[in-house]
């Protein structure tokens, strides 16, 4: 079992929120691509935060988009669409969203609207 699986969801966000806010983009943003990915609203977000679910729980409650498979690209030299663990999938999904959205993508097209 990879460590990550046991992290809390609410010790990585505010890297996310860090990462998307230095290149000019709001949380709000992160909470939106968050939400397209798991399905959660920003309740279930926050209640997942404070509860510091851990991101195989985060992941095993999520109702997934089923557009996941748009998701495509590389992060931390790894195709995230080769990524055979699901779990450890899903999080190179999320991990993916994140990174375009910091890179300045259009919302749409991180969302694959």
């Amino acid at each position: 079992m990879h460590r990550i699986f046991t992290t809390s969801v609410a010790s990585v966000y505010p890297h996310y929120v860090a990462k998307v806010e230095r290149k000019g983009r709001t949380q709000a943003e992160l909470d939106h691509v968050i939400a397209w990915l798991t399905g959660y609203d920003e309740a279930a977000l926050r209640q997942h935060l404070e509860a510091g679910t851990t991101f195989e729980e985060f992941f095993a409650q999520a109702d997934m988009n089923p557009r996941t498979d748009l998701i495509t690209g590389v992060v931390c030299g790894v195709r995230v669409e080769q990524v055979e663990d699901p779990l450890m999938q899903k999080i190179r999904w999320l991990d993916k969203l994140v990174d375009e959205l910091a890179k300045g993508k259009a919302m749409e097209k991180v969302i694959r609207a």
